[in-house]
């Protein structure tokens, strides 16, 4: 009996939501195919960010795969989603209580 091989190839989408003093609020979207066993090292380099947008620092930033946090080791699968995560400037929890008091009422 014949066995079953593995696709050569995965078509997966890296995303990245651009910096405020780059281009504030929007999101670039790169579809690639990588070769099978490609990992989100891999899709990160094949995607270009870092020539596009040498003022990004690539390796500061973390990725998620579908919105879960991965190694750059990790295996990619077919129709895979890579979201490339900036660093964060302020702790959410602090942020919320600065608006909150920038909307609260004076007493």
């Amino acid at each position: 009996m014949a066995r079953a091989e593995g696709p050569a190839s995965v078509r997966v989408v890296v995303a990245l939501g651009l910096a405020p003093g780059i281009a504030p609020g929007r999101v670039e979207q790169v579809e690639l195919e990588l070769p099978a066993g490609s990992c989100v090292a891999d899709a990160v380099r094949a995607s270009g960010f870092a020539q596009r947008y040498p003022a990004l620092d690539l390796g500061a930033m973390r990725a998620a795969v579908w919105g879960v946090a991965r190694q750059p080791g990790h295996p990619l699968r077919e129709r895979d989603r890579v979201e490339l995560l900036r660093p964060l400037k302020v702790d959410p929890k602090e942020a919320r209580r600065l608006r909150y008091q920038a909307q609260r009422p004076p007493r």
